[in-house]
């Protein structure tokens, strides 16, 4: 550590205090001002993969292709994967607050700029650069929830949030049902508005996340412990008063820290290739096969739908595919926390790769009915193991290179499966249709059936057993006194063990 942006050295229980507190309505503040925002990008994903018809006529939507429709998709994931970078440095450098705040703006700006496209190269540029709100957002805010939420209840939260995406996929896919409906909207507008309305819940968001503050855990590491003592304060006189009782001793360790105001780009390289190598395979392992799956799967269902099995309104269908994906992540959540990290995430992975692979053999004798249950089925399971490879890669690095971590997985996964994904299905589903065999798609489903097996089993090797500990001693924050790591080579959270 270069002596130049050392600041100082403390002792701190802020952690440990945090920790410690029961769940109060003051969570509840946090969850809903942050973690809404997956409703946001669920709605946004949703209404792009039901408004494929919508967007194809040139007198009233863009004259867009199917290739087209799947070109959209990746664009709007690539923007994602550069935003989470670009803003998840700025997160840990700048802070939590400032950036949920920044990148929520520029989400909400791209999204009126979406409604407005008068062409397919202003549409796929309002796409990138609403992809780069939504990429900040996952950098941001899954750093801000983790540091604090207690450790008791951090893995459930932090699942059942991710998992809301599908609150907005429903929301979204049921609202395109009166907005695409010619006799009640012009085609021309109702798209349009669909569009909208994203814009009008982002600021509602905004209204409730301005209560929430900035992170004491980076407070204290930055030099401004004063400052983030004062917040933890205020947090345990709130949650107090709410539960209407003492709170409880704090039985955790303080920690010793060496406050700096910036870490370089090297030292968190070093801390994710170097120090943590096979977190950084398990992590990596995770978000390419979660990405894959639902990147090439959900972009192109509703066109799967409308092109071979003649769906006009797709609305209902993917609606009951979300609520399975949401109530996934819902009902399992508490699981990761009780019967652990590594024994859900391995099932989750494995179990919906197999039935996946199963849905490709079985492609060409389904109808629009039963590959839809096929999908309720197989993202109940998906859903809940997609956002647990966000909560992995969250609370397995160090407090100072939290956000970037989770940048970095997010845009490497995403690009190797969400970008590849939407363009692959799009090319074969305009190649199947020529021929109007659905079989021509399997292919898709096999791949994406293997990453998450092994996905799976990559977890049931390299996870962390992060259920009930706290983030420093599942990984000491690099200032630590000692500038020791913790994870042992078996991946269990100890304090004061080898890296792993």
């Amino acid at each position: 550590m270069a002596s130049n942006v050392e600041t100082g050295r403390i002792t701190t229980d802020i952690p440990a205090r945090l920790d410690r507190l029961p769940w109060a309505r003051w969570h509840w503040m946090v969850v809903i001002g942050l973690g809404t925002v997956w409703i946001l990008d669920g709605l946004e994903v949703t209404i792009v993969g039901s408004m494929s018809d919508a967007l194809k006529p040139a007198s009233t939507g863009l004259g867009m292709s199917s290739f087209d429709i799947g070109l959209a998709g990746a664009v709007y994931v690539a923007g994602a994967c550069l935003g989470a970078l670009g803003f998840g440095q700025l997160t840990d450098k700048f802070g939590r607050k400032k950036l949920f705040l920044i990148t929520l703006g520029v989400y909400t700006v791209a999204t009126v700029l979406t409604a407005f496209a008068p062409n397919p190269l202003w549409y796929f540029v309002a796409r990138f650069l609403t992809g780069m709100g939504i990429g900040g957002e996952y950098a941001a805010i899954n750093s801000a929830i983790d540091e604090l939420i207690p450790k008791k209840f951090r893995g459930r939260v932090d699942i059942a949030i991710n998992g809301s995406f599908w609150i907005g996929a429903a929301a979204g896919s049921l609202l395109t049902i009166p907005l695409l409906d010619p006799t009640l909207i012009d085609p021309s507008i109702g798209w349009r508005l669909a569009f909208g309305l994203g814009a009008i819940l982002a600021v509602g968001i905004l209204v409730v996340r301005r209560h929430v503050p900035e992170s004491p855990r980076w407070l204290f590491i930055h030099g401004r412990e004063d400052e983030g003592d004062s917040i933890v304060r205020d947090i345990e006189k709130t949650v107090q008063s709410e539960v209407g009782a003492d709170l409880p001793d704090v039985t955790d360790e303080p920690i010793t820290i060496r406050q700096r105001r910036t870490i370089s780009i090297p030292e968190i390289a070093r801390t994710v290739f170097t120090l943590y190598p096979k977190r950084t395979v398990l992590c990596f392992s995770l978000f390419v096969g979660q990405a894959f799956l639902y990147n090439a799967f959900f972009f192109t269902y509703g066109d799967t739908l409308t092109t071979f099995f003649g769906v006009k309104q797709t609305g209902w269908y993917i609606a009951v595919f979300a609520v399975s994906n949401f109530l996934g992540a819902l009902l399992l959540s508490r699981l990761f926390d009780t019967v652990g990290r590594v024994k859900m995430i391995t099932g989750t992975y494995v179990l919906s790769g197999v039935l996946l692979g199963i849905a490709g053999l079985m492609l060409g004798t389904l109808n629009a009915t039963t590959l839809t249950l096929f999908g309720v089925v197989i993202f109940f399971f998906a859903s809940a193991g997609a956002s647990a490879a966000y909560l992995t890669a969250s609370e397995v690095f160090p407090l100072e290179t939290r956000a970037l971590c989770i940048a970095f997985f997010y845009a490497i996964g995403t690009a190797a499966g969400g970008i590849s994904g939407p363009l692959l299905f799009g090319a074969l589903i305009d190649g199947a249709s020529k021929s109007k065999d659905i079989t021509g798609i399997a292919g898709g489903y096999y791949l994406g059936a293997a990453l998450m097996v092994a996905g799976g089993l990559v977890e049931a090797f390299l996870g962390v057993r992060a259920e009930g500990q706290s983030l420093e001693s599942i990984a000491q924050p690099l200032t630590a006194d000692g500038d020791e790591g913790s994870g042992g080579p078996t991946g269990r959270a100890q304090p004061a063990a080898s890296p792993a």
